[in-house]
This record gives structure tokens, C-alpha cells and sequence, in this order.
């Protein structure tokens, strides 16, 4: 115990997480992880915080999630702290926003941390996020492709407010502490699914990489924390050379010098862009290393005017000594894949939406929708990657004998060559198991040997 505690208590000295007297608000899951940081704040009598207990219902498993709520109600009660708590309707949000239920739910959660902490006048949020979890961002931003910036993963504090005490401390750690103090805590059944890319990550990729090396979240952690030193270096470097290659800021957008830019390295180059592109949309939604490289591209072109328009509403245009950001109108096409994690709704290029759910397959298949299909899970297995269509493509369609070029799907299907490039193609394990709205694959088709199923709904743009 004591260790644990010294551990908290360096990395808040090191990072100056918290002072003396701080009111912070504790985001508390019921969870084993957020039960631990709660107590070791309470625990650290020298720092005499002044405590609030927040949680959020995310009304997502019922009866499970209400037990949750209470337990942390009588949590808060037992040790004598304010408590607040709100419920939000995280699916209905996913589905309104045209987020993941991982995005949404993690949106619905900050929004109510802040205006608790707002309420409380306090000046931290103390999140729970611990060695493993920071070992499981770095693996699943690794697998999806990340710079620095990215592996870097959580930082002990991020936007001034959020803090993260436990990032030195492991899940056994955090789990022998508990059983030592004897404080019982919640457990989230769905931290056992591995439908999400998370949980597989968790409970399938770390274990085998511990044969390797038994302490390899820690090492990961390690890792993490170095590449965000790094970052903070190279940030910094960016902000002056976007002072140095800029011509103009405002409220119109970003105007670079393109000389200026060939002057500078492809690294910081890149951090540029980004800083233009976020100055402007207010974050990078939807920006991916290659469309960093597409604006690079532009500037370097022999070419004097260019008009380039990127996901999140970015619009660049090249012309002559200058390249430009500002907000323009959604391209409405396929730049880069889509990757699905699992369950929930996401946003598809034209404001259309995929919404995936794990379900019983319907009576009836045949009688399915265009729209719809139904997947068996263990030959669809997540993640997904969904994209527009490419030259070259093919699918072994539900019912037939070898494979077919998508070309000549949408040529039989009549659809015009501008409509195609906003039709997804949902693909599993490499091989596409959906045109969607026109053909399902056979390898991934319902069986009578068929265990799980899952759904998929591509809806029209509202």
C-alpha cells in the first residue's frame, strides 16, 4: 500500500497533478480502477484535497448500469463526499451524432465532467487510466497506424484540467491494493466481450506478448511516456516554425508561405499542417497521416493552384507562393478507411451512417433489405475497415461460384460512376464480405453451424 501511494504521490509531484487544498473532481465508474484512485486520493492526507464523486449512467446495461450508480451513490455517501450524477442516453447520442458508442459515450462523460467541475470551481478532474490502459492505447494506435503525437497516448495531464494519477501503477498493482484495504468494487461484464478491438487487444494480444516479455504493458507505459517527451519538443518547434512560415492567422483561417515551408524538415512540415488544420476546425477529426502527406504533396507540386478538400470540412488550396486553410464544404468522398472496433454507429463520407449491432439474425434473410446484412462473426470478425470503391476489387458474392469485379456490380446495378465512390465496402480479415446495398460475400454468410451474428445498416444521408 505504501508503495502504491508513493508512486501517485511522485508522479503528481513530478507532473504537478495537484496542490495543496485543490477541490477535484474524482470520475468514479464503480469500476476497481476509479474505487482505487478515489481512496488513494483520499489517502494522501498531506495534499488535503477537497473531493467530489462524479459518475455518469451511461444507460447502456440496464439493471448493471443502474447498480453501478448505486454503488457509487453510497460510495460517496460512506466517505462523506458530494456526490453528483447524471444519466445520459449514450445509444441515442451515437446514433444522433453519427458517432461510435466508444466516442459517444466518451463525449458524454467529459461534457458532464466539465460542468461539474465547473459547478465545484475545480481545478482538476482526476481520471482513473492506468499502466495497462496506457499499453492497450499504444497497441491499438500502433495497429492502426500513428506517429509520435499518437503512440505518445495519455498524458498524466491533458488540456489543463484532466489528470491521470495512476499511469505508474499496473491493473495488479491497483487490484492488490484493493484486496489489501478489503474494498469490494463493481465489475463491467462487457470488459469481458472480445467483439471490441479493445478487449481482444486486453485479453488475446498483451497475454501473448508477455511470453515475450512478462513486463511488457509496463515497458509499453515507459515507451509511451518517452515519445511524449519527445512530442512535447517537437511541438514546440512547430509552434515557432508556424510563426516563422506563416502569413497570415485569423479568424478566416491560415495563409503559409510556401517557400518558407520547403525550408523547414518533412517532420515539422507535418506538425504544421496539423497546427493550420486544427486552428480552423477547432481539432483533427477524421485527419490521417495521408492526408498530411496530400497537403504535403500540393505544396511541393510544380503545380501554381491547387484545391485540395479534406475530411472535417478542411479545405486547402495551393496558389503559387502560398497554401491556404480554411473551412470549406464536405468533399463527400472516400479518402481514407474507416476502421469499426465493434457495435455502434459511424459517420460514412456523404452523411450517410453504419450502424452495427450484435444480434440474433432475423427469421427471414432472404426477405433483407438491400440496406441491411447479416454476417456470421467468427468469418466477419472486427475490426473492420470500410472504404470507397477501387479499381481491382472483387467479391465472392452470397450464392455463387468464384469471385466478381465490384465495377461490374455497379454496372449491372446501373449506379453512375460519380454515385460510385460512396458506396462502402465493408471488408473483414482482408477479404470484402459487403457492397453495401448490392451484394453480401459468401465466406462470411449465416449458417445452420453459424454461433454469433452480427448486423450491419448502411441509412441514407438525413
Amino acid at each position: 500500500m505504501r508503495s502504491v501511494l508513493a508512486k501517485v504521490l511522485a508522479l503528481s509531484s513530478e507532473h504537478s497533478l495537484f496542490t495543496p487544498g485543490d477541490t477535484v473532481v474524482v470520475a468514479v465508474s464503480g469500476g476497481a480502477d476509479s474505487v482505487a484512485l478515489l481512496d488513494i486520493l483520499l489517502s494522501l492526507s498531506g495534499l488535503h484535497l477537497n473531493i467530489v464523486v462524479a459518475h455518469l449512467n451511461h444507460s447502456l446495461r440496464g439493471d448493471e448500469s443502474d447498480g453501478d450508480e448505486r454503488f457509487v451513490a453510497e460510495l460517496a455517501t460512506s466517505r462523506g463526499l458530494p456526490f453528483e450524477c447524471e444519466r445520459a442516453d449514450v445509444r441515442s447520442l451515437s446514433i444522433r451524432d453519427k458517432l461510435s458508442l466508444e466516442d459517444a459515450g466518451r463525449r458524454a462523460r467529459y461534457d458532464f465532467f466539465d460542468r461539474t467541475a465547473v459547478r465545484y470551481g475545480a481545478r482538476s478532474v482526476a481520471l482513473a487510466h492506468h499502466a495497462d490502459d496506457q499499453a492497450e492505447t499504444v497497441l491499438l494506435r500502433l495497429l492502426r497506424g500513428a506517429g509520435v503525437t499518437g503512440l505518445a497516448a495519455m498524458s498524466p495531464r491533458r488540456d489543463g484540467r484532466y489528470v491521470r494519477p495512476l499511469l505508474t501503477l499496473s491493473r495488479s498493482e491497483i487490484e492488490g491494493y484493493l484486496h489489501t484495504r478489503r474494498i469490494s468494487f463493481r465489475v463491467d461484464s462487457s470488459n469481458a466481450d472480445t467483439v471490441f478491438t479493445r478487449n481482444r487487444i486486453r485479453h488475446e494480444l498483451i497475454p501473448a506478448l508477455s511470453r515475450f516479455n512478462p513486463e511488457i504493458s509496463r515497458r509499453l507505459a515507459v515507451t509511451a511516456d518517452l515519445l511524449a517527451a519527445d512530442d512535447e519538443v517537437l511541438e514546440a518547434v512547430a509552434d515557432a516554425s508556424l510563426k516563422r512560415t506563416a502569413r497570415e492567422i485569423n479568424a478566416e483561417g491560415v495563409v503559409l508561405d510556401v517557400n518558407m515551408l520547403h525550408a523547414e524538415l518533412r517532420g515539422v512540415r507535418y506538425r504544421i499542417y496539423r497546427r493550420a488544420m486544427s486552428l480552423v476546425t477547432g481539432g483533427l477529426w477524421g485527419i490521417s497521416s495521408a492526408h498530411v502527406r496530400q497537403v504535403d504533396e500540393i505544396v511541393h507540386s510544380r503545380k501554381p493552384n491547387f484545391r485540395l478538400q479534406l475530411p472535417g470540412r478542411v479545405a486547402v488550396v495551393r496558389a503559387y507562393g502560398t497554401v491556404a486553410f480554411s473551412r470549406g464544404v464536405d468533399g463527400g468522398g472516400w479518402d481514407e478507411s474507416l476502421v469499426v472496433d465493434g457495435p455502434g454507429c459511424y459517420p460514412l463520407p456523404g452523411g450517410a451512417e453504419l450502424r452495427v449491432e450484435i444480434a440474433p439474425p432475423p427469421e427471414d434473410l432472404e426477405k433483407f433489405p438491400p440496406e441491411r446484412a447479416c454476417f456470421d462473426l467468427d468469418h466477419a470478425p472486427f475490426p473492420w475497415l470500410v472504404r470507397g470503391f477501387r479499381p481491382g476489387d472483387r467479391i465472392g458474392p452470397l450464392g455463387m461460384a468464384g469471385s466478381k469485379k465490384v465495377k461490374n456490380i455497379f454496372i449491372d446495378g446501373k449506379v453512375a460512376r460519380e454515385r460510385r465512390r460512396l458506396i462502402p465496402l465493408v471488408f473483414s480479415n482482408d477479404e470484402l464480405v459487403w457492397v453495401c446495398g448490392f451484394r453480401t460475400g459468401h465466406a462470411a454468410r449465416v449458417s445452420e453451424n453459424t454461433v454469433r451474428t452480427v448486423l450491419a445498416e448502411v441509412s441514407s444521408p438525413s
